[in-house]
């Protein structure tokens, strides 16, 4: 049987106690066995300011999952041409781990503008997507598709600009981020 892993996608900018919750509900509720986070390169098309650099959300992710059963991180768009598809790392990734079965985790957001993605119809058709839900956005067309599973998880209001507006803020916002990020950020000065 191949073990089934759930990718989690993102720019992890910083990883907080929001993202952990979800892959832990992924992880305890689907019937995928690991979960890994996929930490994606700078966006070209986003702006760069206040995104820090590759290795340092690499690192951050890594202190956040922090040897978790079932958790595992992968910094493969990092060594792939950009920007990145999701398409062509899904691709990559079953080249590379044919033993595994991948599945897209994703919130209810991405849904709406997956028509708007490079090969959507390929992805909807050799992967499932977990889909979890986001405050505003409804299923739309796809989540009709066998493929597309909707997946009732808490909805989580913690993004990763909160965090970062808060800690230019001055605010203390320990309990939002797991301890070791939380030190890591603290002593590296990131984001003041």
């Amino acid at each position: 049987m191949k073990t089934r892993v759930g990718l989690l996608f993102g720019s992890f900018n910083p990883i907080h106690s929001g993202h952990l919750m979800l892959a832990n509900y992924m992880l305890a509720f689907t019937d995928i066995h690991e979960l890994w986070f996929v930490v994606s390169p700078h966006n070209p098309l986003k702006e760069k300011k206040s995104l820090l650099a590759d290795y340092h959300r690499l690192e951050l992710v890594y202190k956040g999952v922090d040897d978790y059963p079932g958790f595992k991180v992968t910094d493969i768009e990092f060594r792939m041409p950009k920007p990145s598809f999701t398409i062509d790392t899904l691709v990559r990734l079953q080249e590379k781990y044919a033993q595994h079965e991948f599945s897209l985790i994703c919130g209810a957001d991405s849904l709406q503008s997956l028509h708007k993605w490079k090969n959507y119809e390929q992805i909807l058709q050799h992967y499932r997507l977990l889909v979890y839900p986001r405050k505003g956005f409804e299923p739309n067309v796809f989540a009709d598709h066998p493929n597309v599973i909707m997946v009732s998880a808490p909805e989580i209001e913690i993004s990763s600009s909160f965090i970062r507006h808060a800690i230019a803020s001055g605010k203390d916002i320990r309990f939002f981020l797991p301890p070791k990020v939380f030190t890591y950020i603290r002593d590296m000065h990131f984001y003041e």
